[in-house]
């Protein structure tokens, strides 16, 4: 779908991660604590990228609260053009189980296809479901 009136173009898919590696920054144990993840995804849908490499910190405001910032390398596809782009996330984590994150493409991160990226989305996790659902808003590619 292309919003014409800002030459945006919004594409959905779903991510599920391949792989979680998170260990404790500092001393541990009690809340608040802080801890670093190294995460893989893979993406369908308007994005396609496999094994993404992604990097997160984490804060733990209780045991199952808090925050968290990261980058992510997504290689692969956007809507049929072939490049890569960084996104920069933050969200929440909560009670429930769900999080909640905004991303944002890093200014002059595209290569290839996607070379003058520019754009940003946001997922919300739904508790027990494997695969989550994202939505992407860019412009600026040729």
């Amino acid at each position: 779908m292309t919003d014409t009136s800002s030459n945006t173009t919004t594409t959905t898919g779903r991510f599920t991660s391949t792989d979680w590696q998170e260990h404790p920054i500092g001393a541990g144990g009690t809340a608040p604590r802080l801890a670093r993840a190294r995460v893989a995804n893979d993406y369908t849908g308007g994005i396609e990228a496999t094994g993404t490499v992604c990097e997160y910190t984490l804060c733990y405001a209780t045991g199952k609260t808090g925050a968290f910032n990261g980058l992510e390398l997504l290689t692969g596809r956007l809507d049929g053009r072939t490049g890569g782009f960084v996104i920069e996330q933050r969200g929440t984590f909560h009670e429930d189980g769900s999080v909640r994150c905004a991303f944002e493409v890093v200014p002059d991160s595209g290569t290839g296809e996607l070379t003058g990226l520019r754009g940003s989305g946001s997922y919300v996790t739904v508790p027990g479901e494997p695969a989550v659902s994202y939505s992407f808003g860019y412009h600026g590619l040729g």
